[in-house]
């Protein structure tokens, strides 16, 4: 594997970086935030920064309107994006609409695509992706699927509850995970205004990067056409991979953007300030804790390159995500634990970005499946490929 970019990834790394330093990282102290996300019109203020600069949506192809990138060019793209909590919301690359949107482009019909795709693209629309439910339903495991659809002559009736719904207040339509009666699952594609969707309410959440914040959505007798399927019936835990392989692994690329920043700033702040007469930096239990940053850091970007790569060569690539994801989430966090600990006190106050950074990290061990859940799927691939190998 090569790991050098090329001169025009490297213009486009470039490119984004002066773009999140220059446009973005001076709307952070923006007024037009809340404990459930930037506002609409925030959005939409950063999405015409990102439209303007020709970043807009790059992950999409560019028959929709985005720059096409492969894996590994989101990697270095995603990574600058992330230095920021609004650039992931401004390039229009933030879960779930990032995972929404490679879903789509991989399945849905054409005209489906024009419907919802190509202004979601545009970075006129948001979506959500409504899967995880309250107990005794689906959560890391999705077998427990307790939301219904029954068919009813051309359409399919669909009753059930979600929550941690991300995105869903002011979402423009809706992807559902819904059980059939045969026991398998189909997705549905719906506009948030259909008669039979009621958001219950926005869930008070340890993050506040994500526009929309996380809902409970209610399903009551939700009519929807046979048209709106997404994909094929049946196939809704198949296309469930389809999205959460990549999107995995796009959640570590933009963690490590906030993470670099965190450790930036812990830096910054370690070479200026002084304790028993020397910088903090020249104290070995700081040090030590930079040069761990450092290893931590890079460690979580050899995987998302190498993973990236792999999935560019076609592999589907769900044993190693998994693998990344678990690596990157907790290499992360443990670079902005101990930021937080170099800064002291302005750590845990707002009067450093790590603050921010820290309560909305904290969730990305949980965020497409705890750490334990991936550790256990890895366990029982390697256990069956030993036994294979064995016989």
């Amino acid at each position: 594997m090569d790991f050098s970019l090329s001169p025009e990834l490297l213009e486009l790394q470039q490119r984004t970086r002066r773009f999140i330093a220059e446009k973005i990282i001076p709307l952070e102290k923006d007024a037009r935030q809340s404990s459930h996300g930037p506002d609409e019109s925030l959005r939409q203020e950063l999405v015409g920064l990102a439209r303007d600069a020709g970043l807009l949506t790059p992950h999409a192809s560019p028959e929709m309107g985005g720059l096409g990138l492969s894996h590994v060019q989101k990697a270095v793209v995603f990574e600058e994006a992330g230095y920021s909590w609004l650039g992931p919301t401004a390039l229009n690359i933030h879960a779930p609409d990032e995972g929404n949107i490679h879903l789509m482009e991989e399945v849905a019909t054409p005209d489906q695509k024009e419907r919802w795709l190509r202004p979601q693209v545009q970075g006129l629309i948001r979506s959500c992706f409504a899967m995880t439910e309250p107990a005794p339903g689906a959560g890391a495991d999705p077998s427990m699927l307790n939301t219904t659809a029954v068919r009813d002559g051309s359409d399919y009736i669909i009753n059930g509850r979600k929550w941690f719904i991300t995105g869903a207040d002011g979402a423009s339509y809706v992807i559902i995970m819904a059980r059939m009666e045969d026991g398998s699952a189909t997705m549905f594609l719906s506009d948030m205004n259909r008669e039979g969707i009621v958001l219950e309410r926005s869930m008070e959440a340890m993050d506040r990067c994500f526009t929309g914040g996380h809902g409970v959505l209610r399903f009551e007798n939700l009519r929807i056409p046979a048209t709106d399927v997404l994909g094929e019936v049946g196939k809704g835990f198949r296309y469930a991979q389809v999205r959460l392989a990549p999107a995995r692994l796009t959640h570590c690329m933009r963690w490590l953007g906030q993470a670099r920043r965190a450790h930036d700033i812990a830096t910054e702040y370690a070479s200026r300030r002084q304790a028993f007469g020397q910088p903090l930096a020249s104290h070995e239990g700081v040090g030590y804790m930079l040069a761990d940053n450092d290893m931590d850091i890079q460690t979580s970007r050899l995987h998302i390159w190498h993973t990236a790569w792999l999935l560019d060569q076609g592999n589907k690539c769900n044993f190693e995500s998994s693998r990344a994801k678990v690596v990157c989430s907790e290499a992360e966090w443990r670079v902005v634990d101990r930021c937080v600990q170099i800064l002291g006190g302005q750590g845990v106050t707002g009067e450093k970005e790590v603050m921010q950074i820290f309560t909305d990290m904290r969730a990305f061990r949980i965020y497409d499946g705890p750490s334990e859940v991936h550790r256990w799927s890895m366990a029982r691939k390697i256990v069956h490929a030993f036994s294979r190998d064995q016989a």
